[in-house]
C-alpha cells in the first residue's frame, strides 16, 4: 500500500468544538486543520470530508486519533467509531512531549494536531477495551457513592463548627453523629442553661418522649457537662438555623447513599470480585469500587499488571553510576485505581490481623509508612488477582479464618433494607460466582443461623427464615423437617 496511501485524521477535542487534520503517514497535509462543531451536522460534515479525500487520495486505511480531553472527546470518539473508523487515542502527556521539542514556547490547535501526528506515528495511539456495560455502571456507582461520601465529611464538619458554637465542649462528651440524640438535645434545648433547667430526670424524660433509650451515665455526663459549659456564640440562633438546614442536607445524602449501595451489592454479585468478600478486612463498597476500577479481570496478564496499570511503585532517576528514588509513587498511571488500592490497604492495616501485624514489624524495623501502605496494597493485588483470576476463595497462608461471602452479603443487605424479592436475586448471582467446591462450607454459617430460634425484636425488612432455605437448596445443601412433637412453639 506504502506509507503515502495511510491517512491519519488527528482530531484535537474541545468543550464545543474540535479541530481535525488529514494527513498521510509521512505528515503530509492532504486535509488542513478544519474546525468541527459537536452537533449531528458537524461531525457529518467532517466524516463525509474524510470519506471524499480518501476516495480522492486512494488512501487504503484511514484511522482516526483522538485526544484525550476529559469527556470532551467521548461524543468525536462515538462519531467516529459509529461511522466505521478505527478510533485510537493519544494521552495529553504524549502530546506535549511531541509538540514541546518541534514548538518550544508555542501552543496552539495547529501545533498540537501536528503532535498528535507524530505520537500516534511512533506508536502512542492506542485502541481502547470496549467497555463492558456491568463494569461501566459499577464504576459511575461505586464514583458516585464516593463523591457523596465526600460530600458527606464535608457537611459533618461544617456541623460540627455550628455545633461547637451553639454548645461550646459538648462534641467532648458525646460523639454529635455517634446517634440522632445530640443534634436532637442542640435542635431542642439549643443552650447549656436548658439543660442545667430541666436537670437529669427531665432531660432523660425528654428524651424517652421523643424515642430515645439513653443510659442514665450518659445523661448525667451531659447535666455535668452544662454545669462548667462556657457561653455560647452570640449568634447561636442563626447557627442553629444553619446546622438544621446542614443536617438535612446531610441525612438526605446518608439515604442516597445506602440507595446506592444498595445498587453496588447488586452489580458486584454478578462478577467474580464478590468472592473479595472472603478477606477480612474488605466490605461490599470497597470491593465494589476495586471492581469498577478493574474491569473484567481476563484484561491482566498477570497480578503485577494491576499495580503497572496503577503506577504502585516508586520513580527513579538513573544516569551512569547515579542512581536514586525519593520514594514518591510515579505520577503516570490509573490515579483512582491507585487510590482505590490503597484505601483497600488502609482497611487492610487496621481490621486484618495478619496485615495489621505485618505492618507493626516493618514500623518496629523503621520503614517508611507509604513504603507500608504499598506493601500492603500491592499483596492484596496479587491475593486479589489469584481469588479473581482463579474463581476461588480466600486462602491465604497466615490466615487463621475467612470470612463466608454469603453471610457478609446478607448481613451488609439486611443493614440497607433491600427487600426480600431482590436479595433473593442478588444472593442467586453470588452463588453463581462461587466455585461449586466452597458451596458447602459456605453453607455452614446460613445453616447455623436457620436453626437459630428467631426473636421477635428482628430489624430487618424480611425473615431471614424465607431467604436462607432457598440459599442452601442453590448451595445444594436439603434441609430435613423435624417432626412435630406437638408442644406449643414458644417463640410464636
Amino acid at each position: 500500500m506504502g506509507p503515502e496511501r495511510f491517512g491519519i485524521v488527528c482530531i484535537d477535542c474541545a468543550k464545543a468544538r474540535s479541530k481535525f487534520l488529514l494527513a498521510d503517514f509521512y505528515g503530509t497535509v492532504l486535509l488542513p486543520p478544519t474546525v468541527i462543531n459537536h452537533d449531528r451536522g458537524g461531525f457529518e460534515a467532517a466524516i463525509q470530508a474524510v470519506h471524499a479525500a480518501a476516495q480522492r487520495l486512494r488512501l487504503g486505511v484511514v484511522i482516526v486519533v483522538v485526544e484525550r480531553t476529559g469527556r470532551f472527546h467521548l461524543p468525536v470518539q462515538a462519531a467516529f467509531q459509529a461511522a466505521g473508523f478505527e478510533v485510537r487515542i493519544v494521552h495529553p502527556f504524549a502530546t506535549k512531549q511531541f509538540r514541546q521539542p518541534a514548538d518550544p514556547g508555542n501552543k496552539t490547535d495547529d501545533t498540537d494536531l501536528s503532535a498528535i501526528h507524530r505520537a500516534a506515528v511512533n506508536g502512542f495511539g492506542l485502541l481502547e477495551h470496549e467497555p463492558d456495560p456491568l463494569y461501566a455502571d459499577l464504576q459511575l456507582l461505586a464514583r458516585h457513592r464516593r463523591d457523596l461520601v465526600t460530600k458527606n465529611v464535608t457537611l459533618r464538619n461544617q456541623i460540627h463548627d455550628h455545633f461547637q458554637l451553639i454548645m461550646p465542649g459538648f462534641s467532648a462528651v458525646i460523639d454529635p453523629f455517634d446517634s440522632p440524640l445530640p443534634l436532637w438535645i442542640v435542635k431542642n434545648l439549643q443552650s447549656a442553661d436548658a439543660i442545667l433547667e430541666v436537670g437529669v430526670l427531665g432531660l432523660l424524660r425528654r428524651l424517652r418522649e421523643a424515642g430515645f433509650h439513653p443510659h442514665l451515665k450518659t445523661v448525667e455526663k451531659i447535666v455535668a457537662w452544662s454545669k462548667a459549659a462556657p457561653a455560647q456564640h452570640s449568634q447561636s440562633p442563626s447557627h442553629l438555623r444553619l446546622l438544621m438546614s446542614l443536617d438535612g442536607d446531610r441525612m438526605t445524602k446518608l439515604e442516597a447513599i445506602r440507595t446506592v449501595e444498595g445498587d453496588l451489592a447488586g452489580f458486584l454479585a454478578r462478577t467474580p470480585y464478590v468472592l473479595l468478600l472472603g478477606i477480612p478486612g474488605i466490605n461490599v463498597a470497597t470491593a465494589a469500587e476495586f471492581a469498577g476500577e478493574m474491569g473484567p479481570i481476563g484484561r491482566y496478564p498477570k497480578a503485577r499488571s494491576i499495580t503497572g496499570r496503577a503506577g504502585l511503585f516508586p520513580s527513579r532517576y538513573q544516569s551512569d553510576t547515579v542512581d536514586r528514588s525519593n520514594g514518591a509513587l510515579v505520577r503516570r498511571g490509573n490515579h483512582s485505581l491507585r487510590e482505590v488500592i490503597l484505601r483497600i490497604a488502609d482497611n487492610l492495616i487496621t481490621c486484618n490481623d495478619y496485615f495489621r501485624i505485618q505492618a507493626a514489624k516493618w514500623r518496629l524495623s523503621g520503614k517508611d509508612p507509604r513504603d507500608i501502605h504499598v506493601k500492603v496494597g500491592g499483596r492484596f493485588c496479587r491475593i486479589a488477582y489469584q481469588m479473581v483470576a482463579g474463581q476461588s476463595v480466600y486462602r491465604h497462608p497466615s490466615c487463621q479464618h475467612r470470612h463466608y461471602v454469603l453471610e457478609k452479603l446478607i448481613k451488609f443487605l439486611n443493614e440497607h433494607n433491600v427487600d426480600c424479592a431482590r436479595t433473593m436475586l442478588i444472593l442467586d448471582s453470588a452463588v453463581c460466582q462461587l466455585p461449586r467446591s466452597e458451596h458447602r462450607s459456605e453453607a455452614v454459617p446460613l445453616t447455623e443461623e436457620l436453626s437459630r430460634p428467631r426473636s421477635k425484636r428482628g430489624t430487618g425488612p424480611q425473615l431471614l427464615g424465607e431467604i436462607l432455605p432457598a440459599v442452601l437448596a442453590k448451595l445444594g445443601v436439603n434441609l430435613l423437617p423435624s417432626s412435630v412433637s406437638g408442644e406449643p412453639d414458644p417463640t410464636e
